[in-house]
């Protein structure tokens, strides 16, 4: 697989730790070069900047944080990073055009990203920043466990079963292929994921699944799935659920216990779809996801 070079847009604190030691385990895996990017926002000033007792002038304040960041960038996750190609960029400006235009001078392979906002209800969304990555470049995109706590600790990240959850657009074939790949590399185990439309009937007394119908719907899924593993030369366990996208993948992934799941995107579209399926799906993971 070609990763020649991993771009890892990062903030000085832990929450870009595990972001970190994901992107360096790829990166030894494959042999590349780490972009550490930090972008400097008009207000941005980092936590005991006026700690320092310095006497600062107001037109000076942000010349200043630019300085100040680019000092904590040189010496930023060294040990983290120790023996990797690495090269550190400071950018100023909107955080999300910035790591999108980096990504596209630098020809990067992938884009790592943390997932999560803070706070009780900002733990319910994605980081504002990271959805507008993900609408605004086409390149794939690893996106960290939603929640930090459940989350492997850093250091402790490994690929051992991978999930691929496709639909049955034009793309498929490509993500699975991709997964497929990833396994390969990494000696894991690749299940294949297809989440039908729901099977229950609503009528009188409630809802009813009519076997003949989910007959047909599951069975269509099956046949259109071995096509599918064909074309792509796979032979991957294959698991067909039935409802809400984003929950049925997540008893997917608890079910094959899953370190990563690989998903599709559509280009015009977007890494979080038209329809939010990508948010959902992402959001609900609890676990590492790339989105090619």
């Amino acid at each position: 697989m070609k990763m020649n070079k991993i771009l890892v847009p990062v903030v000085f604190r832990e929450a870009s730790l595990r972001m970190v030691h994901q992107a360096a385990y790829l990166a030894r895996h494959f042999h590349s070069e780490i972009i550490l990017l930090h972008v400097v926002t008009p207000s941005e000033y980092p936590i005991g900047f006026f700690e320092r007792g310095d006497d600062i002038k107001a037109r000076d304040l942000h010349a200043e944080a630019v300085r100040f960041a680019q000092q904590e960038l040189d010496q930023a996750f060294q040990s983290e990073l120790d023996g990797l190609g690495v090269k550190r960029v400071l950018r100023r400006g909107h955080p999300a055009h910035e790591i999108a235009q980096v990504a596209k001078d630098e020809n990067a392979d992938l884009i790592v990203l943390s997932s999560y906002g803070y706070g009780s209800f900002y733990r319910l969304l994605l980081g504002s920043v990271t959805a507008k990555v993900l609408h605004e470049t086409e390149r794939p995109v690893w996106i960290g466990a939603h929640l930090e706590e459940e989350a492997p600790a850093p250091g402790e990240f490994a690929i051992r079963n991978i999930l691929c959850a496709v639909n049955f657009d034009p793309h498929a074939r490509d993500v699975l292929s991709h997964a497929a790949q990833l396994a390969g590399e990494f000696g894991a185990r690749l299940a294949l994921a297809y989440v039908t439309s729901s099977v229950e009937i609503y009528g009188p007394g409630g809802s009813h699944v009519v076997p003949e119908f989910k007959e047909a719907v599951v069975g269509y899924a099956s046949k259109e799935l071995a096509k599918l593993q064909q074309d792509a030369g796979t032979s991957a366990e294959v698991i067909i659920e039935s409802g809400d996208t984003a929950k049925r993948v997540r008893h997917v992934i608890e079910q094959t216990k899953a370190d990563l799941l690989v998903i599709g995107h559509t280009p015009a579209r977007g890494h979080l779809g038209e329809n939010g399926n990508g948010y959902s799906i992402i959001r609900d993971a609890r676990i590492p996801v790339l989105s090619v």
